[in-house]
């Protein structure tokens, strides 16, 4: 998945509008503009678009996790600058507060079944002889998944799940 995808799923999920993406930004200390949220979230094919980078989605992850978890005591994490899947869905897991259990059921609801010993693998050291790459169809599943929690379709029904 891209970064662009990333960026434009959560927002769907969260039903954040432009300003309150630029508050997310903000909250990991990144100044960004009405434009630039613009850009990254119009089609690929658009003359506009601009790719979103490691940084700057590494950043906004960051931000999201101030914004749902509060900021926490001291220096603030410094943006990846290289990201991958695993470190995406390791920062959602935690804006998210989920445990294990619980990403196993939001899997689920995008009819994806995955053991307990495989979801672990994603969020190991990249160097554990037990670490898994997070492939793009793990991903898209589990923000699928959380689509279904936030933003039942008319004619869905959303999921009962309690959030803790």
């Amino acid at each position: 998945m891209t970064n662009n995808d990333v960026l434009r799923r959560i927002r769907y999920i969260l039903d954040l509008n432009d300003s309150k993406m630029m508050a997310i930004f903000a909250l990991a200390e990144l100044d960004v503009t009405r434009g630039q949220i613009s850009n990254w979230l119009k089609k690929d094919d658009d003359p506009d678009y601009k790719n979103c980078s490691d940084v700057q989605i590494a950043t906004f992850l960051n931000g999201l996790i101030n914004e749902r978890r509060g900021k926490r005591e001291g220096e603030q994490p410094q943006p990846e600058k290289k990201i991958n899947n695993n470190i995406i869905f390791r920062k959602l897991k935690i804006a998210f507060d989920l445990k294990d259990e619980d990403i196993l059921e939001i899997l689920l609801l995008a009819d994806l079944r995955i053991s307990k010993h495989e979801l672990s693998a994603f969020f190991r050291r990249a160097d554990h002889k037990h670490f898994r790459q997070c492939k793009d169809q793990i991903l898209r599943n589990f923000l699928h998944g959380l689509q279904l929690m936030y933003r039942a379709e008319d004619g869905e029904q959303k999921a009962t799940f309690e959030w803790k």
